[in-house]
């Protein structure tokens, strides 16, 4: 584990921000790639404040390195005024290439990310995928710690697990001005890991950490900005039943869910295993997908009596309904709801990914070892090269 793993990125030609959450391995890849580039780390405090007395620094800085073409910015939502500086260097120093690294959105929209729309692409970098560690993963793992870089190399994961959360409290929202009142958001990061990898309803999270709807909704709105968290919509394309409208919550990686959540004398071990098991394979597709380009739009389908399928991908190259579950055993019902969701759309492919040892075709649902299907969901594949 102490050498690199290379990972399933590809590097644009073209200047790109590089955005994901802190641990993700973005300066370790960036460093691998572009190991003579000019370098500025916004998170070293000298830097932070030298860039922030003076943005035009970077063109002085840019122009005194005629040769070097590759220029890297890490964490540019530091000082988010770089990006005029930025812009102006693309428009005049066509030979360079800008990459900026982010792990948060949201001083960015605030200043005008727009203001390098064109010039610069959008690329994002998730956690370690099943085929990049290869004989390094191992699923039990990573439903417990997840599969953060920084934290699957560490000596003692659950401590590193622990720091993170703190850091990110302390830094993406506290030392932002996120929110004045970190106690009532970390009461809030507690209700909410109950909704992990299920309908979301804010009302319920409001009344149980005792913080106002409104109050409940932005910080739902800072955990997706510090890409912490995000949502995914109800499916409801040609719909021909009656469907619910919430959507779908989910923290980016199984390890943080699994800090986050509260454990205790009433809770079932398998239940909160059982949620970690569809956030992982729900990490892996988003990554999938991501490092693809984005060919699949991703949904979750629900319909008002309550039938619900985890997982639809939708786009160009077909429509997938997935459903995740944490047992070795298949029974009838595991499969009912696909095959609602078929009957309504009999043009899709159907998978159950299951705790079990072997691959089966039932009532024409592909059924498929979460294990072996994390390891096989190769972005230089497409699914149905998989199942």
């Amino acid at each position: 584990m102490e050498l690199y793993i290379p990972r399933s990125f590809n590097v644009p030609k073209q200047s790109f921000f590089l955005f994901g959450p802190r641990g993700t391995g973005k300066s370790t890849l960036l460093k691998k790639i572009f190991n003579q580039a000019v370098w500025v780390d916004l998170l070293k405090p000298d830097l932070f404040r030298r860039y922030s007395a003076k943005p035009e620094y970077l063109i002085e800085l840019v122009k005194g390195n005629p040769d070097n073409k590759y220029i890297v910015i890490d964490e540019i939502q530091k000082v988010p005024e770089l990006l005029s500086a930025v812009h102006h260097l693309i428009e005049e120093e066509k030979s360079k290439i800008f990459i900026l690294t982010g792990s948060s959105a949201r001083k960015l929209k605030r200043t005008g990310i727009d203001l390098l729309s064109g010039r610069v692409i959008v690329r994002s970098l998730h956690p370690f995928l099943a085929c990049e560690l290869k004989n390094k993963f191992n699923l039990e793992s990573a439903l417990n710690i997840g599969l953060l870089p920084i934290v699957i190399t560490a000596k003692d994961p659950k401590e590193v697990l622990d720091a993170y959360i703190s850091l990110y409290i302390k830094e993406e929202v506290q030392l932002e001005s996120l929110t004045r009142n970190i106690g009532n958001f970390s009461r809030f990061l507690e209700s909410i890991s109950f909704s992990h990898a299920s309908v979301l309803n804010i009302s319920n999270v409001s009344r149980e950490c005792e913080v106002e709807r409104k109050v409940v909704e932005n910080y739902v709105k800072i955990l997706e900005d510090i890409l912490l968290a995000y949502r995914i919509p109800i499916f409801a394309k040609k719909a021909k039943r009656s469907l619910i409208s919430h959507q779908k919550f989910y923290f980016f990686d199984a390890g943080v869910y699994n800090t986050l959540r509260p454990k205790g004398p009433l809770d079932k071990p398998e239940d909160i295993v059982g949620t970690a098991l569809e956030g992982i394979v729900m990490q892996h597709l988003k990554a999938w997908n991501a490092y693809r380009g984005n060919k699949y739009q991703i949904y979750y389908w629900r319909t008002r009596k309550g039938v619900e399928v985890d997982i639809i991908l939708y786009g160009s190259e077909g429509i997938y309904s997935m459903e995740v579950k944490n047992t070795s055993k298949i029974r009838p019902e595991d499969i009912r709801s696909l095959q609602s969701f078929k009957e309504d759309y009999p043009q899709s492919k159907s998978i159950l990914l299951y705790r079990g040892k072997e691959k089966l075709l039932i009532k024409n649902i592909i059924c498929l070892p979460c294990d072996y299907f994390l390891k096989k969901l190769d972005p230089g594949k497409d699914l149905k090269e998989i199942i």
